[in-house]
């Protein structure tokens, strides 16, 4: 008898990286695995980590972080480690890198005071903080997915357009090179509250200013990481079994109405 299908969450710097509830879609990851009887491992990816645990994960989680906090993970981030989730990203990993995630995987970020931190590069993009004195971009936030080939995967699964609602608290502005952003905004302020983008798609990793946490208001977009993360281990089509969300479902439509009619 065969070995059932499992799955390995790596978390990143799950005690720096986890503001406005962003452990939620680790959370959310585990219980829908779980629920499918697919065997999940959460494995923290932090400073006490040695580089080759981050070849062990089959799909990355990080979240949102402080400027002091994630100038932190981005000094610890260097070297071997840097190289390995390079590569393990390059490859096809999954991902969903949300806020202060996405930074880092960029060129730089400026914060509102002190030194420019440098990220990985492996984005074409970089963040800046127009200073201590500027509004913060809080609030709901709705946009379409529009990146390829996840909108048309998205869409093959709800049988529509896919429509992400979240929550973003930031106060950097993030501006995209040669990088496809996540989606086109509809309400909210996105990468920089000026072009209309929010966040970024490469490969199979999903950047994004959207908490929520997201992944439990868009239940859609974990079983596509699920998915993504099970083909890629075991190079095999997967279909996984559906699941109830019509809670999610319900309050899904009520913000979208709560939305409009603020609008």
């Amino acid at each position: 008898m065969s070995e059932p299908r499992s799955l390995t969450i790596g978390w990143l710097y799950p005690n720096l990286m986890s503001t406005y509830g962003d452990r939620g879609n680790v959370i959310c990851l585990q219980r829908r695995c779980q629920w499918r009887e697919i065997p999940v491992t959460i494995l923290p990816l932090d400073q006490q980590t040695e580089a080759d645990h981050f070849s062990k994960v089959d799909v990355i989680v990080g979240g949102g972080a402080q400027d002091r906090q994630q100038e932190i993970v981005m000094r610890d981030l260097q070297g071997a480690k840097a190289d390995t989730l390079r590569q393990k990203l390059d490859g096809g990993t999954p991902g969903v890198f949300t806020c202060g995630s996405p930074q880092l995987l960029g060129h730089y970020y400026e914060p509102a005071l002190g030194q420019r931190i440098e990220g990985l590069g492996l984005l074409d993009l970089v963040t800046k903080h127009p200073g201590p004195n500027v509004s913060r971009c809080i609030g709901n936030v709705v946009f379409e997915v529009t990146a390829s080939p996840l909108a048309e995967d998205l869409k093959a699964m709800l049988g529509q357009p896919p429509i992400i609602i979240g929550f973003e608290n930031h106060g950097g502005r993030t501006y995209l090179g040669n990088v496809q952003p996540l989606g086109k905004v509809q309400s909210g302020y996105g990468n920089n509250g000026e072009d209309g983008y929010e966040g970024a798609f490469y490969r199979h990793a999903i950047a994004t200013y959207s908490h929520g946490p997201l992944l439990p208001k868009n239940p859609f977009v974990a079983d596509w990481l699920i998915k993504t993360a099970l083909q890629e281990k075991y190079q095999t089509e997967i279909n996984l079994m559906p699941l109830d969300d019509s809670l999610a479902q319900k309050a899904r439509e009520a913000m979208l109405k709560r939305l409009e009619s603020v609008v």
